[in-house]
């Protein structure tokens, strides 16, 4: 019953809820394996929503089929692609992914948002009008929405600094953390958002030139190593479009020490001293 009532077209072609979390797996492929071909896989997906499946105002739609976009997004369309895109800026370190992600979680915000008790609705405000509006919670072979968006909250507040982040995912966890605590192991999505949630978290930003191979070795030190408590933020030579300290402001002092690639490494914004020595930094984190 429940997947009738989240994918009634699951015939259809391409879903933006799964495309998200193709996407994500993608992504974290590309960053685990070292492949490129995974991440620009995962940019050709991102850019098929962008331009299929989201309308003039911003708006995510749930599926594609035969050239044309149908079917409001629902919660998981929105947490699973925001998701996709977090494993997608790791990946590569475009901040254009986090400005995207960001736009459409203020989004996401204003059409499911549950102001009175916190917590998302699984159908937007501007969805057909229902007698209740379910909010999905279990976590099975597939995630909820709320289990996911309660952790890309925590990682995009850990990223920017935005405390009202922090804050929406505190009112999350705590609107589900009775039914959480009668069944955990039918919540382990859920769980994962709560573990980073109690920290301490890791802030780990690299400044450098890109091509620099000390910059090189000190990215590929972070991939190379499971830290599911921390972010890690590129700070890279600034170009004409947007950068990290647009997304992140705090990475404005963040830069290169005596013209050499410098790591940043933070828990909860306290930070140790800044290091450019490789055995230094392998130590920090």
């Amino acid at each position: 019953a429940r997947e009738k009532r989240i994918h009634p077209y699951k015939d259809d072609k391409i879903l933006t809820a799964w495309n998200g979390l193709m996407i994500a797996a993608l992504a974290k492929g590309a960053q685990v394996l070292n492949r490129q071909e995974y991440s620009e896989a995962a940019d050709k997906a991102i850019r098929f929503v962008l331009e299929k499946l989201r309308k003039e105002d911003g708006r995510l739609m749930a599926r594609y089929r035969e050239g044309e976009a149908a079917y409001l997004a629902y919660l998981d369309d929105y947490a699973f692609f925001i998701w996709g895109l977090i494993e997608q800026y790791e990946a590569t370190y475009h901040p254009e992914y986090l400005k995207v992600a960001l736009e459409l979680n203020q989004q996401m915000k204003e059409l499911f948002w549950d102001d009175e008790n916190g917590g998302y609705y699984f159908y937007g405000k501007d969805g057909e009008d229902l007698l209740a509006r379910p909010k999905e919670l279990y976590d099975g072979a597939q995630p909820s929405g709320n289990s996911v968006a309660g952790l890309n909250l925590l990682r995009l507040a850990s990223i920017t600094g935005d405390t009202q982040l922090e804050e929406d995912a505190s009112k999350l966890i705590k609107a589900f953390a009775g039914t959480v605590k009668q069944y955990p192991s039918g919540y382990t999505f859920f769980l994962t958002a709560l573990q980073f949630s109690f920290g301490p978290t890791k802030e780990i930003v690299i400044a450098g030139k890109e091509e620099d191979q000390k910059t090189v070795a000190m990215l590929k030190e972070v991939r190379s190593r499971f830290l599911p408590e921390a972010v890690v933020l590129f700070h890279k030579e600034k170009t004409d479009g947007i950068s990290i300290e647009d997304i992140a402001p705090y990475t404005k002092d963040q830069d290169m020490l005596n013209g050499q690639a410098t790591a940043y490494v933070c828990q909860n914004f306290a930070c140790h001293a800044p290091t450019n020595i490789l055995d230094e930094f392998q130590k920090l984190i």
